[in-house]
């Protein structure tokens, strides 16, 4: 980590853990998709989130899945990594615990299962922060976690911990992210946590994206995003309308079952998750492999 502060912006991909047939995580496959990744113009890497399955992955699974990103990453681009617990102390202690070298930042969720209120959210957010060997990125998530950190309780950790540097938002709520965005200070960043919805978000000011959908189609999402950087809409709107089915796709049997679906139909990776997530089952199966067919006959696809 540099004495700079990390501010995130662009495309940033959540990249999915491959396994093998049985269910053992696949490195050298791993090792392949980020090196995609960045050979695709990432601008930075996000791992051990969501889309990576994380809560399938013993702690000693994580850390190498760490060290093989960091190996592979290089310092090329700044490379995330998700630390979340629904305790307090837990998430202190693995932060303290897991591989640093390579590290830029760590993504944190707000604590699931509790339902704490925002005076809570607000104390764990302080404490993590207050402890924590990296920056900080938070993560609302209110449709996984149960609570939805609201505007004012984002806005005073921005403010109150130097630590705290962005925040991805994917609580869905156009409003309140926008809030968020407009009355954030200067070094705060703001990343969109949806893909369906990133064009709206950037057209008012949100920095970026922490992306699903890059795991499939880096080159192409990624040049919706910084179209959208350079305010070219237009040209922007045309990608945007072209993921549209896919956007639904991705997520109608959860994530990260949709995307690894799509993967596998561009033999990126074996189609294998952990339980309790399950393959993706038909009709939307039949779906997703037309969609994709579809999508690679495109000249959005094709002419890159």
């Amino acid at each position: 980590m540099g004495s700079k502060r990390l501010f995130l912006k662009g495309m940033g991909t959540a990249i999915v853990t491959p396994f093998k047939q049985d269910k053992s995580v696949d490195y050298n496959t791993l090792e392949t998709l980020v090196e995609r990744q960045i050979q695709c113009g990432v601008d930075f890497l996000v791992v051990l989130g969501t889309t990576a399955e994380t809560p399938t992955l013993s702690i000693a699974e994580q850390d190498v899945i760490i060290h093989t990103c960091v190996k592979v990453n290089n310092g090329r681009v700044p490379l995330i990594v998700g630390a979340s617990s629904n305790g307090t102390l837990r998430t202190i202690d693995r932060l303290k615990t897991m591989p640093t070298e390579g590290v830029d930042a760590v993504l944190v969720v707000c604590p699931y299962y509790n339902k704490p209120s925002q005076e809570g959210l607000f104390q764990h957010f302080k404490a993590i922060s207050d402890a924590s060997p990296f920056p900080i990125i938070l993560y609302n998530v209110p449709a996984r976690t149960a609570v939805n950190m609201l505007p004012a309780t984002t806005l005073r950790l921005a403010r109150e911990c130097p630590n705290i540097i962005g925040i991805k938002e994917a609580s869905g709520i156009v409003g309140q992210i926008d809030l968020v965005s407009k009355q954030r200070p200067k070094d705060f960043f703001v990343l969109a946590g949806d893909d369906t919805i990133t064009f709206p978000l950037m057209a008012l000011g949100v920095d970026g994206v922490i992306s699903v959908i890059g795991n499939v189609f880096p080159k192409q999402f990624g040049k919706m995003v910084h179209l959208m950087q350079e305010k070219r809409y237009e040209e922007a709107l045309v990608i945007h309308h072209f993921f549209k089915e896919l956007y639904g796709l991705l997520f109608v049997d959860g994530n990260p079952v949709g995307v690894k679906c799509a993967m596998a139909q561009l033999g990126l990776l074996e189609e294998v998750l952990r339980l309790p997530l399950v393959e993706m089952q038909s009709p939307n199966r039949e779906k997703m492999v037309e969609e994709i067919k579809l999508l690679c006959t495109s000249e959005i696809i094709k002419g890159e």
